[in-house]
């Protein structure tokens, strides 16, 4: 006999959680099922253990920019044990208060994988059927796998934080932020990086200033190999050499990352009997509304094919829910200005369009604005790196569409610009404003 709900929720990451606990707050009944553990992705095997990896980078890195300033010099030795279990035991709390809050909100989660069997009803493999008017799925993706030789000898991004100690010497096959941030981290921890990539790093972020942390990354010591096309890996765990299409081989490597890319996790749901469409890679495709071509079948988060970031889903699963349970029928999430950070080393944020995209819309109609400086801590220890803030403005108004910076403290200083723009940002409104001296933020009030 199936239970009746009104809302049942597939998948117990960013976007199904803020789905179901958004509904359970306006009065709905709620199934949320899930066999792996509470909070996906991001609380389990993304942004917060790579934060925190991020944050151990950026100690190591501050031990050795203490020493060029004066202090007595040591050498940092991370305890990878220490850190794993002070890690992991924070996770388990982010992990224990989802749990509390699911169940004192009276979400009932069923720690099992549904498919669906009808627009209204799903199915486990354990016999557990249940009932809703609306079904969301909130599955998300998973890193990609590769059919090629000795693909099973590296590892995903999944298990980098399972390592009990650092490798001496690792290849990161791939371009995007996954790749990036693995190698910045893992370089600023002490360990020996190749980069492997086939083209461009960071598509989609702004080509300038990608370039501008390519050249920080390489005099950071990370090795960047372009059209670099890896056929195959052979060799044994610890002792690894890849072998690309131009016949170079590269390595040995003690560990090798596969960061090329992710997958929707939508195969084994139904999808195809029901008839809910999917584009070629597997997402499930959703309007404005995070309606799918089923009525009464949703999708949010990074299954389908928006923006993959968790602040995305979340605004994503909360809009859906106020729009099927709190009768707010225009309810949805359609922002283009959406502020994203690489946590690179240096950092690397966004928001809105980069200058190709603007230009590909305005024309001749972009205003460009770009500084370069050396960040005042880096100058007095004679580091010559440079940071770069960058504005794209539209037409006479010169209306803020974009804002790009490269430098410390880019991650946090962003997201003030970011409310700004949402409002509605001009050029002169940043003329205009007093600017915090000495700040890295003051850059992007300072441009010409």
């Amino acid at each position: 006999m199936s239970e009746r709900f009104d809302l049942i929720v597939l998948g117990a990451g960013s976007g199904g959680l803020s789905a179901a606990q958004s509904a359970a707050r306006l009065g709905a009944r709620v199934a949320l099922f899930d066999p792996d553990a509470l909070g996906g992705t991001c609380v389990n095997r993304g942004c917060v253990p790579k934060k925190a990896m991020w944050f151990a980078a950026q100690i190591a890195d501050m031990h050795r920019l203490g020493a060029e300033i004066g202090f007595e010099a040591s050498t940092p030795r991370l305890d990878w044990a220490r850190f794993r279990a002070l890690r992991d035991q924070y996770i388990a709390g982010i992990r224990d208060r989802y749990a509390t809050r699911l169940g004192t909100a009276g979400i009932r989660v069923i720690a099992q994988a549904a498919r669906l069997v009808a627009s209204d009803t799903v199915l486990t493999d354990q016999g557990v059927e249940a009932s809703a008017p609306h079904i969301v799925i909130a599955t998300g993706a998973s890193p990609r796998r590769l059919d090629l030789p000795g693909f099973e000898l590296g590892m995903l991004s999944d298990q980098v934080f399972m390592l009990d100690a650092p490798p001496q010497h690792i290849a990161i096959v791939g371009a995007g932020y996954v790749a990036v941030e693995f190698a910045c981290m893992m370089r600023g921890l002490g360990c020996r990086v190749d980069m492997l990539v086939r083209e461009h790093l960071l598509t989609g972020f702004d080509r300038e200033l990608v370039e501008a942390l390519a050249v920080q990354m390489q005099a950071h010591g990370i090795r960047i190999v372009r059209e670099a096309r890896i056929e195959s890996a052979r060799g044994e765990p610890g002792r690894i050499t890849l072998a690309a299409s131009d016949g170079i081989e590269h390595g040995v490597y003690d560990a090798v990352l596969w960061a090329v890319g992710r997958v929707p996790n939508s195969g084994g749901l139904g999808l195809e009997a029901l008839g809910v469409e999917r584009d070629e890679a597997g997402h499930v495709l959703v309007d404005v509304g995070q309606n799918t071509s089923v009525p009464g079948v949703y999708a949010v988060g990074d299954v389908t094919d928006r923006r993959a970031l968790t602040p995305v889903a979340v605004a994503a699963g909360r809009a859906l829910a106020e729009r099927l349970i709190g009768g707010q029928a225009q309810a949805k999430f359609d922002d283009p200005v959406i502020p994203s950070v690489v946590f690179s080393e240096p950092p690397m944020g966004a928001i809105g369009l980069t200058e190709q995209q603007a230009r590909a819309r305005y024309g001749d109609a972009v205003n460009v604005h770009t500084g370069r400086y050396t960040p005042l801590l880096w100058k007095v220890a004679g580091r010559s790196g440079q940071s770069v803030v960058k504005l794209l403005s539209v037409g006479e108004e010169r209306k803020l569409v974009g804002i790009h910076v490269l430098g410390v403290g880019s991650d946090e200083l962003l997201q003030g610009f970011a409310v700004a723009m949402h409002k509605g940002l001009y050029w002169r409104d940043l003329k205009s404003t007093i600017a915090i001296h000495p700040t890295a933020a003051e850059e992007l009030l300072l441009l010409h």
